[in-house]
């Protein structure tokens, strides 16, 4: 298979793995927020009760969750394909 074509083959399930870690991502969040915040549902960043460190602090925690779990499917996806057709995806 020619590299071109590696990576276009790479791209349909680029795009089914990065739904896949959005989904993954949103529920370790969900369970490590109740954890760690004692509350059950994160705060909006409209929602008028709550303060700003909280909003900001749960919107960190969201983004470094979600960039955790989409760099090991991420990863994790290259190295299928790697194994599947021989070379690394660009």
């Amino acid at each position: 298979m020619s590299k071109g074509m590696g990576n276009v083959a790479y791209k349909p399930v680029g795009v089914l793995l990065g739904i896949a870690a959005g989904t993954v991502a949103g529920a370790i969040f969900r369970q490590v927020w109740k954890i760690t915040a004692g509350d059950g549902e994160a705060p909006s960043a409209t929602d008028e009760d709550r303060g700003w460190v909280e909003i900001l602090a749960a919107a960190a925690l969201q983004g470094a969750i979600f960039a955790i779990v989409r760099a090991a499917v991420d990863r994790g996806g290259a190295v299928g394909v790697r194994r599947l057709t021989g070379r690394w995806p660009e």
